[in-house]
């Protein structure tokens, strides 16, 4: 789709009064620059502790594929010390490369590392969020995005959708109690940021097609919103080629994009990354500077070594088996799906992600199912009301996860869940 002219951001009007007022830390920079001088300079600027009083000495990680990652002395002092608040700089070389390798942003990008995509999500609410202020999002959604969100004071707007993710017409009927022309005057109500999960969601499983992609940025382009764009599970599409993303069609820089390796490095390891306009970025950078100051140089040092010894290819090749792991764990729960459940619910088969959401036939309401029945026939699922706004409002639906069971417990799971659900109508 070819869009005219980029529009002139003004990411001023974005900003809460907090982030607003964020100044640079002196110190954090004189760190950084210490970091970027040559040997020659002498610096009693710092505050960083003495890296040979520490006890740790080297360490050599194993890899599945044979190799082995080292860290010698010298490379151990500077993963145990303090580092850049937007990321080390070997990492984020590498990924801002993945980036524009995979989605070929057409306007300038700047990207940080945040500790998760969690962390990320939170700064960028921190950093566009007011009470008050109407957030667009399509429920039901990440409880996390909602644990977020809810205590900023702000009105959650909820824009229909369906297995395919957001449903553009619903979202222009949502939009359009508010006048386009009007939405940069004084006391404008009209939202300024919608938030969602575009590929497998979280805990739908519904993926956005290309064509409403496009629609819906075309409405964010029409009433001048920001769309954060919240894709941990890009790299668990079953399906190839992998849709384009809103960032890959960002021609004005209105997309904040905020990746994970959770799903496909490590959960623990806490690396996650986001991208968008470096005014946007900047501010993150300066809420990570007054607050966990940077992601663990450790983990950013361990992760950034894999990915140079793998190198891209061997990262996609690492990426293609793990989407094969969850593609046969997906299999398995629709197939059990369609032998346990079929008379008693449905669903809708996942094309990315780790869940299956499924309604669940004559039970207006799953909670008191899932909290208290299930437990006594020892089988646990998420009830649907977490997921959504109003997690008090009656809800049919349950979500199952694929990622960790094996299919003979999914399927034992199931034969459980269908014999609850019988003894409940």
């Amino acid at each position: 789709m070819l869009y005219e002219e980029p529009m002139i951001m003004n990411y001023a009007r974005f900003l809460t009064a907090v982030s607003a007022a964020r100044k640079p830390s002196a110190i954090r920079m004189l760190t950084e620059l210490q970091q970027r001088s040559p040997p020659t300079m002498i610096s009693l600027a710092g505050g960083a502790p003495n890296p040979n009083t520490f006890p740790f000495l080297s360490a050599s990680f194993g890899l599945k594929d044979g190799q082995t990652l080292n860290f010698d002395e010298a490379l151990m002092k500077r993963a145990l010390q303090y580092s850049a608040s937007n990321g080390i700089p070997e990492l984020l070389t590498w990924m801002k490369k993945l980036q524009k390798d995979l989605h070929n942003p057409p306007s300038p990008m700047d990207m940080c590392v945040t500790t998760g995509s969690q962390e990320g999500l939170c700064k960028v609410f921190e950093m566009l969020v007011n009470p008050g202020d109407n957030v667009l999002l399509d429920a039901p959604t990440y409880s996390g995005t909602l644990a977020a969100l809810q205590p900023l004071g702000c009105n959650l707007i909820n824009v229909s959708s369906d297995q395919h993710g957001m449903i553009p017409a619903a979202l222009k009927e949502v939009l359009s109690r508010w006048d386009p022309s009007e939405v940069h005057k004084p006391g404008s109500t009209a939202p300024k940021i919608l938030y969602t999960i575009p590929n497998g969601g979280n805990p739908t499983g519904a993926s956005m097609t290309t064509q409403r992609k496009q629609e819906v940025y075309e409405l964010a382009r029409q009433y001048d919103m920001l769309i954060i764009e919240d894709d941990p599970y890009y790299f668990l599409q079953f399906d190839k080629p992998w849709a384009p993303t809103f960032l890959s069609m960002d021609v004005d820089g209105r997309i904040l994009r905020t990746d994970s390796f959770s799903k496909i490095l490590s959960s623990g390891l806490r690396i996650g990354f986001v991208t968008g306009p470096k005014p946007l970025v900047d501010r993150v950078v300066l809420h990570i500077q007054a607050s966990t100051m940077h992601t663990s140089t450790f983990t950013q040092l361990m992760v950034s070594q894999l990915l140079h010894s793998w190198g891209q290819d061997g990262f996609l090749q690492h990426i293609d088996g793990v989407i094969e792991f969850y593609r046969k764990q997906r299999n398995a729960m629709i197939s059990s799906a369609d032998k346990w459940l079929k008379d008693v619910a449905e669903w809708h088969t996942p094309s990315a992600g780790m869940f299956l959401w499924i309604k669940l036939k004559g039970i207006a309401d799953t909670q008191q199912l899932i909290m208290e029945k299930a437990l006594e026939k020892e089988v646990l699922l998420v009830p649907g009301g977490v997921f959504m706004i109003n997690s008090s409002d009656p809800c049919p639906y349950v979500r199952a996860a694929f990622s960790l069971s094996t299919p003979e417990q999914i399927d034992e799971a199931f034969r459980r869940l269908s014999s609850l659900i019988k003894e409940a109508k």
